[in-house]
């Protein structure tokens, strides 16, 4: 089959860009999804993600990648759940709406990106918006994801906002306006219309769901794994695929978007030819286009757990009494929408600086109303919360390899986490910073017994054993095949892979520089603006 556009990955850029291109009704767009349908239960109900995230006994919706081992993390293999289902990771991830900082976007700029400052992508955030506080000077309405506020925070997340504010971390209404700086609960990407209300709004369900049934000229192929591009000469034409035990493939007559992420859109790349010729010519294919950056510049947050038992039966917990209560939860979400499983679990958190002379902030912090031990893969009876700590504009870079000439494969992912000192140094200010506001007063009515081996009076050495044993990713890798116009580029600033035609790429992979906090809705944005400049170019 032969189409105009054809989209590989049905993520959060990937769902945005194959809706966008397809609003005119004179394109033909083809979307290739690896993952299934992204409509099930787990994906819907927000609570959803504890199930999803382990990757075990079974991989629901996630890829469930494992990195290298990390000599920074005392040996351990890194875990990285990627969604896998139309979606992508917006259908499996937390649901937290966070951009990052003004400063993110200039300095994108300012690295000979023209036209990705904050002035300049603003724009595109609110276009994509519809926002249950409403049109302003910072934010959307009327666009297809829908941005809500915390439907029914637990005491114990006031308190935490309380307790950060007692340590001169100011309390923000807005963590999106720019400056995210200060505690405060976040917004998310969950229904509030009336009809989803409490419902997961995944990429899928804000830009697919509501209009793949009636455009014609919108192909969606799931549970389709691209195994490589199609080039003639340097021009990309097509995408092949695996679907069940078959090998296919489609045509584009325009163009090619890859939307597979940090780890397989440079992956995909790789597979096709395209890359550093030490990485692909040993398994045994052919050289397209030699292209120094593809794979490298590897950025993720690490991050750090602190947690306590408690006795207060109000968190999400794990036992007889507390599966009790979720099942009436559960009656009271399919009823209205308001209940604890419309909860992202992370209800609020804080940015803070551990350096007063700093620009912006440089931790962030993930309040979680549950223990989380190991990515939910080691569970604890009983109630209990748990704080994220993690480095914002991380020092330590990695890259994503060929492990095989199988397409099927698994990409190699090494982060090379604490590679940089410099990092370790600020995550462990960072959660010695947080610890005090864990023990401050407002906090200390809910704390019974606190966990992972941390303890008063820990010296530097007991800290840096601590997080490397235990510290892993919050889920945000970046710069795989980053925009730019240095030598190891992989995109320009109009999202064009350099020295191909008729290629480019759109996701996270793309961002020159991690941004300060969470990445979904910065890699929706890059599907609104490349979309956008596509659209610009075949009108011309």
């Amino acid at each position: 089959m032969s189409y105009d556009f054809v989209v590989v990955g049905g993520g959060s850029a990937g769902a945005t860009i194959a809706s966008r291109l397809s609003e005119d009704p004179n394109v033909k767009v083809c979307l290739l999804e690896a993952g299934g349908g992204g409509r099930d239960m787990l994906i819907r109900a927000p609570i959803g993600v504890v199930a999803m995230m382990p990757g075990k006994p079974l991989k629901i919706n996630n890829w469930a990648f494992e990195t290298v081992p990390q000599p920074g993390l005392n040996g351990r293999r890194g875990y990285q759940p990627r969604g896998k289902a139309l979606g992508g990771s917006s259908a499996i991830n937390a649901m937290l709406y966070v951009r990052g900082q003004r400063q993110d976007y200039d300095g994108w700029a300012d690295l000979g990106n023209e036209g990705w400052d904050w002035d300049s992508v603003l724009p595109y955030f609110k276009k994509a918006e519809n926002n249950v506080r409403g049109a302003g000077e910072t934010h959307g309405a009327g666009g297809p994801l829908q941005v809500s506020d915390q439907k029914a925070p637990r005491p114990i997340s006031d308190a935490y906002i309380e307790a950060s504010t007692q340590l001169q971390i100011r309390r923000t209404e807005d963590f999106n306006a720019g400056d995210n700086e200060g505690a405060g609960y976040w917004q998310t990407t969950i229904h509030h219309s009336p009809e989803k209300n409490g419902e997961r709004c995944s990429a899928a369900a804000a830009y697919l769901f509501p209009v793949m049934d009636r455009r014609p000229n919108l192909t969606i192929i799931t549970k389709a794994h691209a195994t490589r591009i199609i080039f003639e000469g340097k021009r990309a034409v097509g995408v092949a695929y695996r679907q069940g035990k078959q090998d296919k493939d489609v045509r584009a007559g325009k163009e090619v978007i890859l939307c597979g992420g940090a780890f397989q859109s440079p992956q995909l790349l790789q597979l096709s030819g395209v890359g550093r010729s030490q990485d692909i010519t040993p398994h045994g294919i052919e050289m397209v286009h030699e292209l120094e950056g593809v794979g490298q510049n590897l950025q993720d947050h690490l991050d750090f757990i602190m947690g306590y038992t408690t006795r207060d039966r109000d968190n999400l917990g794990l036992g007889l009494r507390a599966g009790m209560k979720l099942i009436g939860e559960i009656l009271k979400w399919r009823r209205d929408g308001n209940s604890m499983v419309a909860s992202s679990i992370t209800e609020c958190g804080s940015f803070f600086k551990t350096d007063p002379s700093l620009d912006r902030p440089d931790v962030q912090t993930h309040f979680v109303i549950s223990i989380v031990d190991d990515h939910a893969r080691k569970l604890h009876l009983g109630n209990g919360y748990s704080c994220h700590v993690c480095v914002l504009r991380p020092h330590s870079r990695g890259e994503v390899f060929l492990q095989s000439g199988d397409p099927l494969a698994a990409p190699g992912i090494d982060p090379r986490f604490l590679s940089d000192d410099r990092d370790l140094a600020t995550l462990m200010k960072g959660a010695k910073m947080t610890r005090q506001v864990l023990e401050a007063p407002p906090m200390k009515q809910f704390a019974h017994k606190e966990l992972f081996g941390i303890h008063d009076n820990m010296t530097d050495a007991e800290w840096e054993q601590n997080i490397r044993n235990r510290a892993d990713t919050v889920y945000h890798p970046v710069g795989t095949c980053k925009m730019g116009v240095d030598d190891m580029a992989v995109v320009d600033p109009h999202l064009k892979v350099r020295g191909l035609e008729a290629l480019r790429v759109a996701d996270a992979s793309v961002m020159p520089l991690v941004v300060s906090g969470n990445t979904n809705a910065p890699t929706i944005m890059i599907g609104e603006k490349c979309a956008e400049m596509i659209r610009a170019e075949h009108a011309a």
